[in-house]
């Protein structure tokens, strides 16, 4: 039985391919990447131009807009192809291209209902789940600076807010409030250090929101999850050569970007290490990363832009943490977990990092002003 419908299931995901093969007939799809959120494929043709491209079903539990989703996506990834040629770099960098059916639409629906569209694979790259060394950390940095840098005269309002609310601080406390309200939290050491953790930055949440209202941070096009296993590296010359997973694009703040892309960086035990005495924030791989974002990003970064980094590094490791103390309090709806702890668990080594980030004020802050 199993066996039949797997070959029906790839019958199916074959015919569908089909839709968006535009040369070449599809000699192969299989599984592939690691994202928690849409289901991915590669796609394989006999077609000596383009040999592969990424074929997603998108999740629309998650993305329950997902032609605007598709939308924006024409309307940046278009923008980046113009300015490209343009004024072409002086190293390969590529923005992965949404691929049209042979009916000319940018997505395809099933007899389920189900919503896949295609996008063209960057060739001879890889990318890597944690931060090898300082020369890695420019090149991550440098992708998301170019990233920010090609879509920073493209006007916010022509592209749909896919996700409201989505990396609002003020927003998540408000959630978390009224998850504490509604639920007795058992009592233990840890959920005590979180609870105690929240309650004495209740006010420091606003920071960038606030900033923002007052005019001081203007509103930009943000990519919305720019962790480092969204960037690809070219295989040979391992330089950056292009930012994926573009779902997430959509007017906010660049801060939220820099200081989630740090926060992804610079934990070297990472999101799920047990040992909490073990995090840090590595110093060394944020001024590799600053360095690398700031000379491509000094473009269209303001005074005020460079006054709020330190706040935006704090801001994100607190947040996440904040979101994951949220969830395990609600009964853990939101993130995948293993265990019943698993977020009480996730939301401390993001505390830990918060509290790793203050300690080293002085130092974030003086490399900020060196490599600007």
């Amino acid at each position: 039985m199993t066996e039949e419908f797997n070959i029906q299931g790839a019958e199916k995901l074959v015919a569908i391919a089909d839709q968006f093969a535009q040369q070449g007939k599809v000699t192969g799809v299989k599984a592939f990447g690691s994202g928690n959120i849409n289901d991915t494929f590669l796609v394989t043709l006999d077609d000596s131009k383009e040999q592969h491209f990424v074929l997603q079903r998108i999740n629309t539990q998650v993305f329950r807009q997902p032609k605007l989703i598709m939308q924006n996506m024409c309307t940046f990834t278009e923008h980046v192809r113009k300015r490209l040629q343009h004024t072409p770099l002086n190293r390969r960098w590529e923005v992965p291209r949404v691929l049209l059916t042979k009916d000319a639409e940018d997505h395809f629906q099933d007899a389920d209902g189900s919503f896949w569209r295609a996008i063209s694979f960057i060739e001879g790259s890889q990318s890597f789940d944690t931060m090898g060394d300082r020369s890695q950390a420019q090149e991550i940095g440098y992708a998301l600076g170019m990233f920010h840098n090609l879509i920073s005269d493209l006007p916010p309002e022509k592209l749909a807010d896919t996700l409201q609310g989505f990396h609002i601080t003020p927003l998540y406390l408000q959630h978390y409030e009224e998850v504490l309200a509604k639920t007795s939290a058992r009592q233990s050491a840890e959920v005590n250090y979180c609870l105690r953790f929240v309650s004495d930055r209740q006010a420091f949440a606003h920071i960038l929101e606030n900033a923002k209202a007052e005019g001081k941070l203007p509103l930009r096009l943000m990519h919305g999850d720019p962790k480092i296993n969204n960037v690809m590296f070219d295989i040979a010359t391992q330089q950056a050569v292009s930012v994926i997973d573009l779902d997430t694009v959509k007017p906010g703040l660049v801060h939220y970007d820099i200081g989630d892309c740090l926060r992804s960086g610079c934990n070297p035990t990472g999101e799920e290490t047990e040992n909490w005495k073990s995090v840090y924030f590595d110093t060394d791989l944020c001024q590799g990363i600053l360095q690398g974002y700031l000379s491509v990003a000094k473009a269209f970064l303001t005074e005020n832009d460079y006054a709020y980094i330190y706040d935006a590094i704090r801001l994100i490791a607190f947040e996440l943490g904040l979101r994951f103390f949220a969830d395990y309090l609600a009964g853990n709806v939101y993130f995948k977990v293993k265990h019943p702890e698993h977020n009480l668990a996730r939301a401390i080594v993001q505390f830990k990092l918060t509290e790793s980030i203050e300690s080293q004020e002085m130092q974030i802050r003086n490399i900020i002003k060196d490599v600007k």
